[in-house]
């Protein structure tokens, strides 16, 4: 199996293919039937599976939620319908594994006193 991050891309480019149709809510049961199906063959999770358990709490940390949606509905609320949910996660997930590299860009800004 390619890695979790390809297997993500790979439902963004043909979303219908993988989920059904362009359901945020298809996408959270894909994704929560990945992570069981994992567990059950007693399949260790791999470094970005790992990383992605962090999604939901940075979801509701950026929609400032402290409630215990998960973050398909949250994505729901914050969007137009279903598949615009679907087209954010996507967006937002981006920012979500990019956001290491924006931290490690603004600390070395930071460490050459160029803070701009």
């Amino acid at each position: 199996m390619d890695n979790f991050y390809d297997l993500l891309q790979k439902i963004k480019k043909r979303p219908a293919m993988y989920l059904g149709r362009h359901s945020i809510f298809s996408l959270q049961a894909f994704l929560d039937g990945y992570y069981f199906a994992r567990r059950e063959l007693g399949v260790p999770l791999t470094e970005q599976e790992n990383e992605f358990q962090e999604f939901l709490q940075w979801i509701r940390q950026k929609f400032q939620v402290e409630t215990g949606q998960l973050w398909a509905s949250i994505l729901l609320f914050h969007s137009a319908d279903e598949r615009s949910a679907v087209e954010r996660f996507f967006s937002l997930f981006e920012e979500f594994v990019n956001r290491e590299k924006v931290r490690e860009v603004d600390d070395k800004r930071i460490e050459s006193g160029r803070i701009y």
